[in-house]
């Protein structure tokens, strides 16, 4: 098994902060704009982008939640194992807001998809972008592109892409994984 960089902790931070600016470009004082992290790894770049825009822009009411797919995925039941779900968490009204989702790597467009299909039970918003960190843009198996984008990666299906958060993990990285 090989690994290679694709971001180290500058380059990741340096990313981070564009795709905070490019937020506040487009919503400016999130007063009708809230932020959903996709569980599981999704909640942690929310979380990182929630504190880029509060430190650095001191935007400090910014409404963030957190969104389980688990049980929303098309493909849920075709594992052997049992699956566990994580927490959905969101204490606010979608309906009329402008849903920014949050995810850490776009591979194929199948836990978004779920993912719209959940916020359906928060209410309606007005809109729904997509943020993400890594797009696998060559691997997309239904019609979803992020709004707002870190890095595309071109990476055949055998490899895998794995975010490592400092909190978590250790180490702000982006690796890609070959067998």
């Amino acid at each position: 098994m090989s690994r290679k960089v694709l971001l180290d902790s500058n380059e990741l931070n340096i990313i981070l902060h564009r795709l905070a600016c490019q937020l506040v470009e487009r919503h400016t004082n999130f007063e009708n704009t809230v932020l959903v992290g996709i569980q599981p790894r999704g909640v942690f770049l929310a979380d990182r982008i929630q504190a880029i825009l509060n430190k650095e822009y001191g935007l400090t009411d910014i409404k963030i939640g957190r969104l389980d797919i688990t049980f929303y995925r098309d493909d849920f039941r075709r594992s052997d194992k049992p699956l566990e779900a994580n927490k959905t968490k969101i204490d606010f009204i979608v309906e009329d807001k402008h849903v920014v989702f949050i995810d850490d790597v776009l591979y194929t467009g199948r836990s978004i998809r779920a993912a719209l299909t959940a916020i359906q039970s928060f209410g309606r918003p007005k809109e729904i972008e997509l943020l993400s960190l890594i797009d696998r843009r060559f691997s997309r198996h239904l019609p979803i592109q992020p709004d707002y984008n870190g890095r595309q990666v071109d990476a055949i299906n055998e490899e895998k892409v794995k975010v490592s958060w400092k909190e978590y993990d250790g180490e702000d990285a982006v690796y890609l994984i070959s067998k």
